[in-house]
């Protein structure tokens, strides 16, 4: 099965819109498609951002109890990794650390991000003798990597 890291706008979108390519990643989760991977550190900053005042305000469908609905699936279908290493170290963006990291403890083949600071890293020829099998993608890249059949693979 497809190990698959999400950073926080991922998450975000998907808790906060009801359609788009990041709920559509939720949904391969859902499906039993890919394997979410989730750290503490992943978690908290998660759990943060669904109950920031200005997130509430831009996503108006993002209630308390949407985002304790989605808490919940994150509780359900994840598989929580700790504790993570730090064995990269990333100085353009310290806090994209957390997930690279996570990817590389967890040993996922992806990592689904809409932050250039994460994707520029498919460039960069030092990271990719680092982690060779990591393939950092977007959510709609993501979505056109995985077979159209929604059944389970293990």
């Amino acid at each position: 099965m497809n190990r698959a890291v999400f950073d926080c706008v991922v998450l975000l979108q998907a808790a906060g819109f009801p359609r788009g390519p990041a709920v559509g990643c939720f949904e391969t989760i859902r499906q039993k498609r890919v394997e979410l991977l989730l750290s503490s550190a992943v978690l908290e900053e998660i759990e943060d951002v669904l109950f920031r005042p200005k997130i509430r305000n831009k996503f108006k469908t993002l209630t308390d109890e949407a985002a304790n609905r989605f808490l919940d699936d994150l509780f359900q279908y994840a598989k929580f990794v700790d504790p993570v290493p730090r064995v990269f170290d990333y100085p353009r963006d310290p806090k994209d650390e957390r997930y690279i990291n996570l990817a590389i403890a967890a040993d996922a083949r992806l990592l689904v991000s809409r932050d250039n600071d994460l994707l520029d890293l498919m460039n960069d020829e030092a990271f990719r003798q680092t982690c060779p099998a990591l393939t950092i993608l977007d959510p709609v890249s993501f979505l056109q990597t995985l077979p159209n059949d929604p059944t389970p693979t293990n």
